[in-house]
């Protein structure tokens, strides 16, 4: 039994690293690019920037640790997520949506339709359609490690915005450029992550200095959203007793915001009687989405958490709705931003 536990265990891996097509990173030869056609290239010095290293150590171990369930490790960020495959798993891993592409795609064009089909299915969940993206599927295919670091910062700050990446990484790049009297070359800086050393402050909430400083005052708050969702949910015939878990499948959450926002619903839309994490999460997201199209989460929020019962999370949730409707019926109005 053992050794079948471990045959089991290694297969996955072992197909995988089958798909593996390693490919030489360097500097552009003058035959290799088109005449009128520029390449951006990273010098040693700025691969070998602490930084620069840093930010690959940390989004690799953030992949492996989401794709620790498939059996998959990635070992290189430029060469392993040149195909698709890896995106295609992690995409579903994040946001619970199911991509109809192929799983194994075993030849170049199929490499490359299925990394396009993935890349269109990313670009549209992070809402990037319209703008100047700094990464394409030519960039992805061809391994070229800036675009995919580009891409994974954007991933990791749309589903997970807590993720420590490190602030300030920009590195220098070459771009070369093919022109009738040979090769030109042009220095300039390229900005992976943020500047600021700490968080924007658009990102900060009351409640991590309510967790932090008064812990003792989370249950009052608690009891004091349960009470303010009870009255909105009896007209339904529902009621929530427990905080932590009755939101976690995303029904009550969606069923709260349509009282609330006046949105009408259709069972089309979502799962009523969800089965699987999946149909959890895909509640969860569109309910996020409503929130945020009525600009009431000023701070992001991985719809994961909330289906995994993360109490922070579910709070900050309720709160944005609470904060809204509850506190605008108060006869004086004072109450602003802290759940006091």
């Amino acid at each position: 039994m053992a050794a079948k536990a471990g045959k089991a265990e290694m297969e996955p891996e072992s197909l995988y690293n089958l798909l593996r097509l390693p490919k030489a990173v360097g500097r552009p030869a003058e035959e290799e690019l088109p005449q009128g056609e520029k390449k951006k290239y990273l010098p040693p010095t700025s691969r070998g920037d602490p930084k620069f290293e840093e930010l690959q150590k940390v989004l690799m171990e953030w992949i492996n640790a989401k794709l620790l369930p498939e059996h998959i490790v990635v070992r290189s960020l430029e060469e392993d997520i040149f195909d698709g495959l890896i995106l295609h798993h992690l995409f579903q891993m994040l946001t619970g949506l199911r991509l109809d592409v192929e799983e194994m795609a075993l030849t170049v064009p199929n490499q490359r339709r299925k990394l396009e089909a993935v890349l269109e299915a990313v670009n549209r969940s992070l809402q990037a359609e319209d703008q100047p993206l700094k990464w394409s599927v030519d960039a992805i295919f061809n391994k070229d490690l800036l675009a995919t670091l580009h891409l994974l910062v954007a991933l990791a700050k749309r589903f997970e915005p807590d993720l420590p990446l490190p602030t300030n990484v920009q590195v220098e790049v070459i771009t070369m450029e093919s022109t009738k009297s040979g090769l030109k070359s042009e220095k300039a800086m390229e900005q992976l992550t943020e500047c600021s050393t700490d968080k924007d402050p658009a990102t900060k909430d009351v409640f991590d200095e309510l967790f932090k400083l008064a812990p003792e005052k989370v249950n009052a708050v608690k009891e004091a959203i349960v009470n303010f969702v009870n009255q909105k949910l009896d007209r339904l015939g529902l009621s929530v007793q427990n905080l932590d878990t009755q939101f976690a499948d995303g029904v009550l959450l969606l069923l709260l915001i349509g009282q609330l926002e006046g949105f009408f619903l259709h069972l089309k839309e979502f799962y009523l009687t969800p089965t699987s994490s999946a149909e959890m999460l895909h509640n969860v997201t569109l309910a996020l989405e409503l929130l945020k199209d009525e600009g009431l989460l000023s701070y992001p929020i991985n719809p994961e958490d909330i289906v995994n019962k993360d109490t922070k999370s579910t709070l900050r949730v309720l709160y944005s709705l609470f904060r809204k409707h509850k506190l605008k019926e108060t006869a004086d109005g004072t109450p602003h931003g802290s759940p006091n």
